[in-house]
Order: structure tokens, then C-alpha cells, then sequence
């Protein structure tokens, strides 16, 4: 595939996009609302231009927009968690990859019409998954984009699975909200997410945004965004109806993710708000993950098909798969005027 080929894009009355081919991530995206104003909501890496970035693994050397993660996650040492969750931690497999292979590697361009662009990647040999396929198409009449991610697996299987959004945040301290409906319970990480950037307590439950156990006592509104501290953090929701969105009051618009809770029983939030120091975050990437998983906290494939204390509460941390039947998702990311 040559290299004038990395990238593909679409217009549509109501708005442009663009797919690059590594991780099929999509992004940029300007949507026109009904009010005629331009608004582009998806993450760039602020470093993704820069010549560095070509020594970066794949999944961070254009980090952007929205991929999917087949399998979702990545392990960590058990070292320092809690006993719970440290004796069903398991070492990764010798051919993990972050976020799974798709996150990783340049896809192939299909064929499609041409109100939609469509990528295929065929996984290594040896592993359950045979290939991963992802369309993206436009809605003619809104501005709003739909997408299908279709797994096709060589034997019966169990994974980890999730979709990555990554939403661009206002300058302005707090100048963005979280929304979505009510949900059963929230998770704070079980440990530190980035040493020295943590802001929530370990291991907490809580049932509102706006009220999540803080590292110091006392709460945090994690709804507004971006925080006022140099923070990096995810929190896992339960119960969410398969519908959020991120309302930017800087911008003046709504942007919102839907998709199928079946598939996806939790969402985790990923608060990138320049916590992470070293190269290449150095401290300057603010942006939100709303992120609908089948997974527990991301914490790779062992864990997940484990019997971690999510799974143990009845909240499925895996999928199972049947290479009889082709597994199909469909999600919709759309904007509105607010």
C-alpha cells in the first residue's frame, strides 16, 4: 500500500472526515450544525507531526480520534494492588500488543460505495482472532457518523473488547460536561494509573459524577472538563444505557456517542489531563476517552477472562465468540448545536 494512501477522506453535506490506516483510527472530523457553525470534536495527538513520533509504537505515533480495540486492553504488574485483583492478574501473552493488533498496525483499504470507506485487518496466525473489519459512513442527512466493527474468529473464543473515542476538550477549566443518564455504580482504578498523576481514591465505588472519592478525602466533580489538576485517570461505569456525551460550553455544541450496551456493559473514562510527563505526552495532552468496553479497567486479556472482582459481580468482562457467527457491533457518534 503506498504511503499516498494512508489516509482516506469523505464529504457529506454536513460535514468531512478523514481514516487513516493505522488503527483505522478516524479523525479529524468537522461536523456542520444546523446553525451552520464548523466544529471538529475528535482528539489529534498534539505530537502526531512531529519526527519523533515515527520511533512510537503504533497505537501512539498518530494517536487520534476513534479505533477499536480488539482485544481491549494491556497487562500491568500486580505489584502494590489490592489482593483481589492481584491474584487474578496474569502475565501478558508474548505477542500482547496494546489495545490488541487493529490498535497497532495499517489496515488495507476495501471496497466500498462511496458514502462510506471500509478497512480490513487480517490478524497473526496462531491467534483466535482471524481478521477485523470497520466501516464508516456518514448519515446523509445529519451530522452524525455510523460505524460497524465485524470480528471473524478461527475457533471459539473469549476476548476483551472495546471502542475508543477520544474527544478534544475547551481550554477552559471545567468548560466541558460528562452526561449521561443514571447508571448503577461507578469504579475508581484499583491503583495508580500514571505514578504521581493520581487524583481518585483507589479502589472506590461511588454512584454520582459529581461526587467521586478523591486520593486527599473529601470528592471531585468528574463530570467537568477538563480538571483543574495535572491528573491521569480512569474510572469504570455500570450500568450506562448505551448512550454519552460530551457538551463543550466553550464551543456551543453536544456531541453524542451511542451503542449497543449488550456488547458493551461498561464505560470506562480515560481523563488525559496532563499527567503523563514523559515523552511523548510531556505534559500537554488534555483529552476524554468515553470508551464502551467489555473489559475490566483495560487490564489485558488474562485478567478479563479471569475471575476479577468485576467479573465476580455479575458485569461481564469479556465476550464470547463462535467462528460460526461473525460477530457485528454498530455505533453512532453525532453532534449538535447546544
Amino acid at each position: 500500500m503506498n504511503t499516498g494512501d494512508d489516509y482516506r477522506g469523505l464529504g457529506w453535506a454536513h460535514g468531512a472526515l478523514t481514516v487513516q490506516r493505522l488503527g483505522a483510527m478516524l479523525a479529524p472530523v468537522t461536523f456542520i450544525l444546523d446553525d451552520g457553525r464548523q466544529v471538529s470534536p475528535m482528539h489529534i495527538a498534539p505530537w502526531s507531526n512531529e519526527p519523533a513520533a515515527e520511533a512510537l509504537p503504533g497505537i501512539l505515533r498518530k494517536l487520534r480520534g476513534e479505533w477499536p480495540c480488539v482485544p481491549f486492553g494491556y497487562s500491568v504488574p500486580a505489584e502494590g494492588w489490592p489482593e483481589n485483583w492481584a491474584r487474578v492478574m496474569g502475565s501478558p501473552a508474548t505477542d500482547e500488543e496494546i489495545h490488541g493488533h487493529g490498535s497497532n498496525h495499517g489496515w488495507t483499504w476495501r471496497a466500498s460505495d462511496r458514502g462510506s470507506l471500509s478497512l480490513m485487518l487480517a490478524y497473526p496466525e496462531g491467534g483466535p482472532v482471524e481478521r477485523i473489519e470497520r466501516t464508516v459512513r456518514p448519515d446523509p442527512s445529519a451530522p452524525a457518523i455510523d460505524i460497524v466493527l465485524k470480528i471473524v474468529v478461527r475457533r471459539a473464543c473469549r476476548l476483551p473488547i472495546g471502542l475508543h473515542p477520544v474527544f478534544r476538550l475547551p481550554f477552559e477549566t471545567g468548560a466541558a460536561t460528562l452526561q449521561f443518564g443514571g447508571f448503577d455504580e461507578g469504579r475508581t482504578y484499583p491503583h495508580d494509573v500514571e505514578p504521581g498523576a493520581a487524583l481518585f481514591a483507589r479502589n472506590k465505588t461511588f454512584f454520582e459524577l459529581t461526587a467521586v472519592p478523591s486520593r486527599t478525602g473529601g470528592v471531585v466533580d468528574a463530570s467537568r472538563l477538563p480538571l483543574a489538576a495535572d491528573t491521569e485517570e480512569l474510572l469504570q461505569i455500570e450500568g450506562v444505557d448505551g448512550v454519552a456525551a460530551l457538551a463543550n460550553h466553550e464551543d456551543g455544541y453536544r456531541m453524542q456517542l451511542s451503542w449497543q450496551k449488550e456488547h458493551f456493559p461498561s464505560l470506562l473514562l480515560w481523563y488525559s489531563n496532563r499527567g503523563r510527563k514523559a515523552a511523548p505526552w510531556n505534559g500537554r495532552h488534555v483529552a476524554i476517552g468515553i470508551e464502551p468496553i467489555c473489559s475490566p479497567f483495560g487490564l489485558g486479556p488474562a485478567t478479563a477472562l479471569a475471575d476479577n472482582p468485576i467479573a465476580q459481580s455479575g458485569i461481564a468482562t469479556a465476550l464470547e465468540f463462535s467462528p460460526e457467527k461473525p460477530f457485528v457491533t454498530r455505533y453512532r457518534i453525532e453532534a449538535a448545536a447546544l
